[in-house]
């Protein structure tokens, strides 16, 4: 590495000229003017320490006063426990707590809290990131951090966001953490994004922290076990997307957002609540309540791990979708033709991608009597078009009658398909990808891929019109069983 400069720049002296000693003079008190950066309007300089890594930016400030200048006004603080050096083995978790706190604390406090654009701390598995326009030195003053064998459960300090210091946040991540939103939590006027990931919360704080938030547009939750019930209130006019994932407690969803165009529901579903109506499966929920509390929505990801029912007639329409999303259990006891009743519901849609999970079948328990030939006819459904539709996709192999029925019926009611892809092999269908290697497949997972197979040859592939982009994924000669 080079040394560091001793004047006031950032550059070593230039080469040696050529020439007179007159013009070496000169030269060297152009060098110095441009070293020097004082002919350099100040906004200048802070642009261009700017866009230097957080270390660099630091190690200039050490050695140039224009730079020390910008430097209260850095825009990125971006901490870790890489970028501060703490990952010293002869250190002990405390002692690493302690010196993690005094660095950052000593940067944050001769930090003017002007113009900082986003602060992140990723330290011992806790990650918190704050994006904002500006937020007020007191505010920045306080960060404890805990390791991550510590006992003691890190509580993120709601009082950063009081007494109008949260006014200009604009993105909120907090992860492994609690948080106990208070009534004198300050409004978060200019919040846009609110990412909570494994947050221990309840619902009522939820919403305390939401109705604080009026100019909200992304809601996104994951692993938040201590919500029973989210409620979204219709001060949210301007929340668009909102993604639940793995909260396992969640039993009652109520949404009184009237804009939200991307809904993405991931968990144990069995018995989910709208607005006081008890559901036993998450696609009747999809099908009446979400489509009347949100009937705006564009994009619609449906995710279910437990046994699911057939579904039933809508009562409305979803005018705007476009994309839906299915991920199913493999059920012996569903019917697939029913997911005709989204696709009713649906004029707009133009994607419909149906997963069926999968990772063990026990012997004996394929759970679809069902063999080609049968003289029982497929059934059909005449009098429905989907004439909007340009993409279906099926990933995952399941040797179900009503299954080959749903994919029948696409194609002989939907005038505006282009590409349609059946996958038998599903996510283990390695094989497809070109790498050369097979993952270990089940014995029953090769047969009834085989036998969906089979049945696609039989009753779709001849269906299936020259301007259509067909594809079919099947198990390769190379495929291991177990």
């Amino acid at each position: 590495m080079a040394s560091s400069p001793t004047t006031d720049g950032l550059t070593e002296s230039v080469a040696k000229r050529k020439g007179s000693p007159c013009q070496q003079d000169d030269d060297c008190q152009d060098d110095k003017r441009i070293r020097s950066g004082a002919d350099l309007p100040e906004d200048i300089f802070w642009y261009i320490h700017s866009l230097m890594p957080l270390r660099d930016a630091a190690r200039a400030a050490c050695v140039s006063h224009s730079f020390l200048r910008s430097w209260r006004c850095y825009p990125y603080l971006m901490f870790s426990e890489e970028l501060l050096r703490l990952q010293e083995s002869a250190f002990s978790d405390d002692e690493r707590t302690r010196n993690l706190i005094s660095k950052v604390n000593h940067i944050l406090q001769n930090h003017s809290g002007i113009g900082v654009k986003k602060l992140e701390l990723v330290f011992l598995d806790i990650i918190l990131t704050v994006g904002f326009t500006r937020l007020s030195h007191e505010g920045l003053k306080n960060s404890p951090l805990l390791p991550i064998n510590s006992n003691a459960e890190y509580s993120f300090p709601c009082s950063l966001l009081s007494d109008g210091n949260g006014n200009s946040i604009q993105y909120l991540h907090l992860s492994r953490c609690a948080i106990l939103p208070t009534a004198d939590l300050g409004c978060l006027r200019t919040l846009t994004t609110l990412h909570l990931y494994s947050v221990r919360i309840t619902g009522f704080e939820l919403e305390c922290l939401l109705s604080n938030s009026p100019a909200l547009e992304w809601l996104i939750m994951a692993d938040c076990k201590e919500i029973v019930q989210l409620k979204i209130p219709s001060l949210l006019k301007r929340l668009h997307t909102l993604f639940v994932s793995r909260c396992q407690m969640l039993k009652v969803v109520e949404s009184y957002a009237p804009n939200i165009a991307t809904f993405h529901f991931w968990g144990h579903v069995h018995a989910v609540r709208m607005l006081g109506l008890l559901q036993s499966s998450i696609l009747c929920y999809a099908l009446t309540n979400l489509l009347s509390n949100a009937p705006n929505v564009q994009k619609l990801g449906i995710s279910s791990q437990t046994q699911i029912v057939s579904t039933q007639t809508v009562p409305g329409k979803y005018l705007r979708l476009k994309h839906l999303h299915k991920s199913l259990n493999r059920s012996p006891n569903f019917d697939y033709l029913s997911l005709v009743s989204f696709l009713d519901a649906s004029p707009s849609l133009e994607t419909f991608i149906l997963h069926i999970w999968d990772i063990y079948i026990p012997l004996g328990h394929m759970g679809h009597p069902w063999t080609l030939g049968d003289s029982e006819q497929l059934r059909q459904m005449p009098g429905h078009r989907h004439d909007s539709l340009k993409k279906f996709e099926v990933v995952g192999s399941c040797y179900a009658k009503s299954l080959v029925e749903l994919t029948c019926h696409i194609l002989e009611t939907t005038s505006s398909l282009d590409r349609i892809k059946l996958d038998t092999c599903g996510y283990v269908g390695l094989c497809a990808s070109g790498s050369g290697r097979c993952y270990p497949h089940y014995t029953e997972q090769i047969m009834e891929a085989c036998n969906s197979v089979l049945a696609i040859r039989t009753y779709i592939m001849g269906k299936v019109p020259p301007t259509v982009k067909f594809e079919l994924v099947e198990p390769c000669s190379r495929c291991p069983v177990q």
